[in-house]
Parts: C-alpha cells; structure tokens; sequence
C-alpha cells in the first residue's frame, strides 16, 4: 500500500506527506465509525457461511456461482487477502477485522475482531491458521481461523518509523517486510507447526537502497526453486532477491521494466504476480529459477479494479480487493473483490 494511503488511514503527522511524490492523491482521514459485521451475519455460520434454511433459500434464488465480484462491507478498507479452500479472507485497516467470504456465494461475515489497530498483508497455512502483518504497530499475530481468537502476537521491531507490512510463509518460517525500515522479520515456525517465541531481524543490504523519502519494501514471495525470498521496493518499482540468512540482496534483472507502484505479489509455480497498485494492472513475469531473472509476459487490467492492492489464487481466478485509495474512506464508501482470470 501506499505511505499517503497509510497516512490517510491512521491519521498519521501531515509531515509525512511531503515525504512521498505524485503518485497518490491525499485521503481524508477515515471516519471514526468501526465495521464490525455485514448484512449477511444472519445467514453465516464460521464454516459453511449459511445455515441449512438459508442454504435451501440460496438454491431456490439460483444466485450466481462464484461471482467476479464480491462486495465488503461499506467502510471495511481491505488491503490484505488470504485464500483457504474456497473461503477468503481480508484485513481490515480501520481496526484490524478479519472478514471472511464464500467465493462460492459470494456471503461472508467478520471472523476476528481486530485489536484496533490495521491488520495489512496475510496469508493462511496448512493448519487454519492466518498470518497477520501489524502495520505501525511494529507487530505480527496469528489467528485461528475456525475461533477467530489470536493464537501468537510478535512483537517484530521497537524501532520507529515502522509499517510491517507483507507477510509470505516457508517450510519453516514466516517473512514479514517493512516499508519504513531497510529489513525484513523472521518468526520461525516448529516441528509440525508448533508456534515459537522467537523472532529475527534480518537487516537489508547489497543492491536495496533505502529512501527514507520513499515507499520501500512492500510485497514478498519465495523465490521458484524456495530457497530465497523476493521483495518489491514500491518507490523504485525494482524486485529484489534476499538471502533469507544473510539480508544481501541483488536487484532482479528485469530489462528495463519497472513495478512500478508495486504492491502484493503472488507466486504460482515460476510465475510472479505483482500488483500495480495505483496503475489498476497486475503485472505477470516469468521468473527463472533462482529469481534472478524476470521477464513481464503481459498485464492484467479490469473495469473493476479500483486500486488493488494484493492478490490471491483460487483455480483459474486471481481475487484481489480494492482499497480503493483515491477515494475519500468513510463509513459507507462501498469496497468489493475482483476476480480475473489469470
């Protein structure tokens, strides 16, 4: 997401501000108003998202199966989006909700009441369980996904500035980017999942250049063949490969394209994902295997995209939510999903 964006949402010094160049408009601060549920509530249950009576009323109503848009409730200001099963979930950077929606139907329900503060970037693992970046609380938590109750909360960084702000899982460990510090987080994860105490901070250096003017680091992914990691370096729109060990990173060779306002990325076997935020396109590269090497195939645009901000994979689809940035946020600003064929 976008540092003017971020500053809109949390109401941050207006010195801030001139901190960033052209690339957004100025966000009125969002009303104070919480979301707290959708109109759906009612018809939802934590698993299924409707109870047998409602389920018989969808069937007879004959709605649309999996629908390429999916509305949020008004005034939810997503930014993250994780996909289990055929359920996704979002965060929300009023208060940290976490929504939960059928991709099926299209119904959802809030799932975890956010602690006030901006849930960004997240990502579900294999034992129903989400990884939530904190934003400038310097902080990570991960959240069941069934109870909704917070399993773990990390305390990342004490340093200031900070806007943690992606989050992608390895085999062992979760990575965590932070836009307003030159490093990225390591919260080791144990034997058959086992949530830890510990965390790392793995400092940035090699051909990342910090601008403390900037955008800096924002979307991550593991590299193809797993063994490093990828991030995107908003202000400059380079991608960068990261010794996962070490912090030594080395710009990957794209040509001369550029990611421009990159965001969220999503990797599917050697195909990189990355979302243009504020260019309302989704950029799609070939990556060898290593990740050292990309080359932009094509971009993917839709009438629906109102500044996207992450992305996430079901069967053919991408879903991505709209923060919507160049909008005014208040309570009632309306804010959906777009699916795309990818």
């Amino acid at each position: 997401m976008n540092i003017r964006s971020i500053a809109a949402v949390l109401g941050l010094p207006a010195l801030l501000l001139g901190l960033v160049g052209t690339a957004a408009a100025a966000v009125p601060t969002p009303a104070s108003s919480t979301v707290k549920h959708s109109v759906d509530d009612g018809q939802c249950d934590q698993i299924r998202f409707l109870s047998a009576t409602s389920a018989n009323s969808a069937k007879s109503s004959k709605p649309t199966a999996f629908p390429a848009r999916i509305e949020l409730p008004n005034g939810f200001q997503p930014e993250g989006i994780a996909i289990r099963g055929s359920t996704a979930y979002f965060g929300s950077l009023v208060d940290g909700d976490i929504y939960a929606a059928s991709l099926r139907t299209g119904r959802g329900k809030v799932i975890s009441q956010g602690p006030g503060t901006p849930s960004v970037g997240l990502k579900a693992d294999n034992r129903g369980r989400l990884w939530i970046a904190g934003g400038p609380t310097g902080t990570g938590r991960v959240v069941d996904i069934r109870t909704g109750k917070i399993l773990k909360s990390y305390s990342l960084t004490g340093v200031a500035p900070t806007f943690v702000n992606d989050v992608v899982l390895s085999k062992n460990a979760a990575w965590f980017t932070d836009t307003s510090q030159p490093a990225i987080y390591q919260v080791p994860i144990g034997r058959n999942g086992k949530l830890l105490t510990t965390t790392r901070t793995v400092p940035l250096t090699g051909d990342y250049v910090h601008d403390p003017t900037g955008f800096n680091g924002n979307g991550i992914t593991l590299t193809p063949d797993g063994r490093a990691l990828i991030i995107v370096q908003s202000s400059t729109g380079f991608l960068f490969k990261v010794n996962p060990r070490t912090g030594v990173t080395k710009r990957v060779d794209l040509g001369a394209t550029l990611m421009t306002s990159g965001d969220g990325m999503l990797l599917i076997g050697r195909t990189l994902y990355v979302v243009q935020n504020f260019l309302n396109q989704v950029a799609v590269v070939k990556l060898n295997r290593t990740g050292t090497k990309g080359t932009l195939v094509r971009t993917i645009t839709d009438p629906g995209f109102d500044v996207p901000t992450t992305v996430a994979a079901f069967g053919r689809r991408l879903y991505l939510p709209n923060a919507r940035f160049s909008t005014p946020p208040t309570a009632t600003t309306p804010y959906w999903v777009t699916a795309v064929r990818r």
